[in-house]
């Protein structure tokens, strides 16, 4: 776009430059008077914000000074303030003190310009602002481009520690940089990378749990998406709000746990189970890990072999009724009623009886394909886990 320049008379420009000070301290007692965010700054923020407008107003005087059709101005403005100051100052607030110094300007515009330039001064300082406008995006476009890669960075690497379980003071204080630090009700999600490489899925991963409500940390470790859901009182929910976001396959999610920093018991949970769901062709998606027992423990999955003894194993044989008898018979006959009830000399509703009896102290319906071959396996690791005594083998017929 062409240039216009700016016809200033030398007198107008002289009488500028000597109350420039005079300007950058009104604008400051404006900004002060208007706007709670600038009262509520610490005294060096302050002083930052007001070395800013005085750098302001002498790069406007320049400006002037050239006519008004050098270069834009650039972000060297705001090169007098640290780069921390964009975090305690929005691009908001930023503006706000722009337009405080445009008001200062334009008001004092007939005291400061030769009688017949005061609408040029105005026109002057008009433009100058929608540059320094400009300038203001630029710089926090960068801060914001800055931070988003140094946030990329420790989000990646404490993923990386809730994977490996490494929970340490490191692992600590980038977590308390990401805003994790307190974060409670935590669960690991994990799945395949989706096709068209990795550009992109985690910001639109993000975009999904926060429509869901939950806070997240992701990263992609190459053909694996893995999300740590944070503050998530329903994780299976959240995991189908972001389902879209994975690739192809098993979508494991794993146990909640009370904080970051007991993450990685969840993380190794749902990778072992993504890395054996397939061994469940009919498994829902999302499957929790918990509902992957069995198949974890075909793998060697010793945490799930604790779990499966702890759930099935110890309540059936510490409990009394025939409860463990009537679960082996049941399933040793095939899942039927009157097969296990003639093999146990009971009625078949005695059976039914105990089998409801079954699915209220562990949790697994044995009518259930699936819940049944969980059992079967539990009941086969508690057998492998006492001594071997020989036992008659019970009768199948009649």
């Amino acid at each position: 776009m062409p240039s216009t320049r700016v016809s200033t008379s030398t007198a107008t420009l002289q009488r500028v430059e000597r109350s420039a000070g005079e300007l950058s301290s009104a604008a400051t007692r404006r900004v002060e008077a208007t706007h709670d965010w600038y009262r509520s700054l610490s005294a060096e923020d302050r002083s930052w914000v007001g070395l800013v407008a005085q750098a302001g107003i002498a790069a406007f005087i320049a400006w002037l000074r050239d006519g008004g059709d050098q270069t834009p101005v650039t972000a060297d403005v705001f090169g007098t303030a640290p780069r921390e100051l964009t975090r305690s100052i929005t691009l908001r607030q930023t503006l706000d003190l722009v337009r405080s110094v445009v008001d200062v300007v334009e008001q004092d515009a007939t005291a400061l310009a030769e009688p017949g330039e005061e609408q040029a001064l105005r026109e002057s300082v008009l433009r100058y602002s929608r540059e320094i406008a400009f300038a203001a995006a630029e710089v926090y476009a960068h801060a914001a481009e800055a931070r988003g890669a140094w946030d990329a960075r420790l989000e990646g690497l404490v993923v990386d520690a809730v994977l490996r379980g490494e929970a340490d003071d490191s692992m600590q204080s980038r977590a308390a940089a990401l805003g994790w630090g307190s974060t409670t009700r935590v669960a690991v999600i994990a799945g395949s990378t989706p096709p068209g490489g990795s550009a992109g899925v985690v910001d639109g991963l993000r975009r999904a749990a926060e429509r869901a409500g939950v806070d997240t940390l992701a990263a992609v470790q190459g053909r694996r998406l893995v999300c740590i859901f944070g503050n998530v009182d329903d994780p299976m929910a959240a995991a189908r709000a972001v389902a879209d976001h994975f690739g192809d396959g098993p979508l494991v999610v794993g146990p909640t746990v009370p904080h970051l920093f007991a993450a990685g018991r969840s993380a190794r949970a749902a990778l072992a189970g993504q890395s054996c769901a397939h061994a469940w062709p009919g498994a829902p998606r999302p499957v929790t890990a918990d509902d992957l027992l069995a198949e974890r423990v075909l793998v060697g999955d010793a945490p799930a072999r604790a779990l499966l003894l702890d759930r099935i194993w110890h309540p059936l044989s510490s409990s009394s009724g025939g409860l463990l008898e009537t679960a082996s018979a049941y399933l040793e006959t095939g899942g039927g009623l009157e097969g296990t009830a003639r093999v146990l000399f009971v009625h078949p509703n005695t059976v039914r009886y105990r089998l409801g009896k079954i699915a209220d102290l562990t949790g697994y319906q044995l009518t259930d394909p699936h819940d049944a071959h969980t059992v079967r396996i539990a009941l086969a690791l508690g057998r492998l886990s006492r001594p071997f005594s020989a036992t008659p083998r019970p009768r199948t017929g009649v």
